[in-house]
Parts: C-alpha cells; structure tokens; sequence
C-alpha cells in the first residue's frame, strides 16, 4: 500500500557517516569515520556508584515524569560552570535536540541561515528539514573570517550558526581575535549567534579562549553535551538562551519528548556533582592528544606529496585535502575494499562541496591500527594521484 507522507518527509536524507559507520562494524575495517568517544574515556565506575546512590536515595522521584527545563540541580551545575543565570538553561536529550529545537523555533521555509565553510554535517540536517535557505560563510584553515559578514550578507538572517572550539569535521579552534569580531560585528548587525560547543574542554594542553556566550549573554544561543566529557549514551545536552527564547525552546522540547530522561539526570549530576570533571577531563585531553600524535606522525611517514592536513590543538578530528580533481567520495569505496573508512568532505558543505576533502577521526583506533590504516590510505591516494595525472592530456 502507498503512504501518503509529508513534503518535508520527503526531503529526509540519511546521514553520509551513519551510512558510513554501517560498514564499520565489520571488525577487519580499520574505521576513522565516526566521531565517537573513546570508550575508555567513559568513567564507568564513577557512574556505576551514582546510578545505586541514586536508587538508594530516591529511586522514585529518579523514575517519575519532571520538569521540561531539566533537573535542577544539574540546570545549576551548567550555570556555574558557565556564569550564566539557571532560568536560562534547559536540558536536551543529546545537543542534537537542541539543534532541532533551535531549527523549530527559528526557522521558516526560506528563511536564511549562516553556517560555516563546513559545517557539522548533523546541524546541516537538522536544519534543512525546516527548508532554510543556507548562506556559507568564507573560513580559512583558522575558522571563519568576521569580515564577510557584510550587512547585505546578514540582512534577514536568523542565526549564524558557529563552532568555535575544536570543529567538527576541521578540527579548527577560531582565534580569540576573530571571536571578538565576530561577536561584535554580530551585535552590530544584529545577527543572533548559535555557539555549538562539544569539544570546548578538549583542548590537550587545558588551554581555552573564552566562548561567544561569555562575549554576549544576551546575543547568543551556547550549545553544550556531556557527550565528549562523560559518555554519549546518556545523550545529556544542555542549551543556556536568552529569556524570551529560552521560553520558546521550552515550549518546543514539551511537544517533543516532554521532558530528558530524569533518570540520566539524576545519575549525570550525581557523577559529577563532587568534582569529577576537574580530574576526569585532562585524562581525556591526555588520551586524545597521545591519539591524534599517532596519527600525525603516520601521516608524515606514509602520506604523499598533495596531500595536505592540518594539526589540531584539541577535539577529535583531522582535516585532510587531496590534490584538486580527485574525489573523497568516490575513493571511499576502494577503501572500503581494503577495509579503511573516512567521512568524505563534500556532506559538511550547505554549499559548493569541496569534494576533494576527508575527515579523519583517530580517537578509538589504536596507534597499530592507526598505522596501519594510514599506509593503507597513503598508497591508495598515491595510486589515485597517478590514475588522474595518466589521464590528463599530454602537451604538445
């Protein structure tokens, strides 16, 4: 029988590295694809003791319906750690409903919304259910440049929405330079800004730059997850908005789901609640920057002359560019052959895809896989550089 669907559920697209990960599950495949945490990072004993504190304590209220905005204790927890007022916080299932909400709440269909040059493929998708029109924003290998938001460029958008820490799929940190430009060029035009910031406390050496939010409480909708810094699978979010919004987030959450699981709340506060991320973060930093280092050394020794990449200071990503002409996607599936996978670059664009870019994430790899899967990729694009220079026509 034919089902009549919506418009807009017809426009769905699945996600090019949920697609991609199908693959990884093959346990010969030596997977750089998904951006996933290490599982050793994961404090498992930590949460194991809140999860029987928190049914010794009080099991029932952990296991009751609760308030849309959130536990409060962890609302407070968020605000201290982001000197920002609790009636402004409003806890999600993950960011990624923070990224819907914040789609449902601001965008019409045409309506015109700026990213990044790219941008994480997973706010593209939320977006773009609700039909926007994308502006891509011009970046260099530092992040995006605050001096092309001209006033024609910004005229009747929505939001600008950034990532400034660490990002995903660049791995790039914007400078503090170009975040007080952006900031006040933003204010300026009157041009509200989306802060998405997993990957903020990720930073190997400890270092941070302050955030967008902190530059303009009342410009800036900030985006945050205990994804990165306790585990994905509680799918803990959090959203700090000024007032009037915050108040249309809320009323978005309730037709959603109602409210985040309390009890992942209950447990996530009382995992932290007495200090653990100040000890448990710089392991994490010390785990990815051993990570990412073993990437960095494989690929000098095996990459060839074209190939480019650059080197994080933080996060969970590398960005690589193969020489112009050549195809990331389409050299995925040889790789997929030799049992390798990267994300190809081209899904993170709203606009003009640079098809010739990849992301590398090397966090849950270990360095002999690391190695191997890097000289691996290493002769497959030496191979592919040769295949497009015997095509091309020889002079005369």
């Amino acid at each position: 029988m034919k089902w009549a669907i919506s418009r807009r559920a017809q426009q769905l697209t699945s996600s090019a590295i949920r697609e991609i990960l199908k693959v990884t599950e093959r346990p010969e495949v030596i997977s750089f694809a998904g951006g996933l945490p290490s599982p050793a990072s994961f404090p498992v004993a930590a949460m194991e003791a809140a999860t029987a504190r928190v049914f010794a304590d009080n099991p029932q209220a952990a296991l009751q319906y609760a308030a849309t905005e959130g536990y409060l204790p962890l609302r407070e927890f968020v605000a201290r750690r982001h000197d920002a007022p609790v009636e402004r916080v409003l806890i999600t299932t993950g960011s990624q409903q923070a990224l819907d909400l914040i789609a449902k709440v601001m965008i019409d269909p045409g309506s015109k919304v700026l990213v990044e040059t790219p941008s994480y493929l997973g706010a593209l998708q939320a977006f773009s259910l609700f039909e926007p029109e994308f502006v891509s924003i011009p970046s260099d290998d530092k992040g995006l440049l605050p001096e092309a938001l001209t006033p024609e460029l910004t005229a009747g958008a929505r939001f600008l929405y950034a990532l400034p820490n660490f990002q995903n799929p660049t791995g790039r940190r914007l400078p503090l330079e170009r975040r007080e430009a952006l900031v006040a060029r933003a204010k300026e035009q009157g041009v509200l800004l989306v802060e998405d910031d997993p990957y903020g406390a990720l930073s190997y050496t400890g270092d941070q730059l302050p955030s967008l939010l902190s530059m303009n409480p009342d410009g800036v909708i900030y985006m945050g997850s205990f994804s990165k810094i306790l585990a994905p699978g509680m799918r803990l979010g959090y959203v700090i908005a000024p007032p009037e919004l915050h108040f249309k987030l809320c009323q978005a959450k309730q037709a959603s789901d109602l409210h985040t699981p309390t009890f992942t709340q209950r447990v996530a506060y009382e995992t932290i609640r007495d200090g653990l991320l100040d000890t448990h973060i710089p392991t994490i930093r010390e785990l990815y920057g051993k990570q990412c280092q073993y990437m960095l050394d494989a690929l000098k020794r095996h990459m060839p002359e074209g190939v480019t990449w650059n080197e994080p200071e933080g996060g969970m990503f590398i960005w690589m560019e193969l020489p112009e002409g050549l195809d990331s996607m389409v050299i995925l599936e040889e790789a997929v052959k030799r049992n390798v996978a990267y994300v190809p670059g081209a899904p993170f664009y709203a606009s003009n895809p640079k098809r010739n870019a990849l992301r590398l994430a090397f966090v849950t790899v270990s360095a002999e896989r690391i190695e191997q899967g890097v000289a691996i990729l290493g002769e497959l694009f030496r191979e592919a550089i040769a295949a497009a220079a015997a095509r091309q026509p020889r002079a005369a």
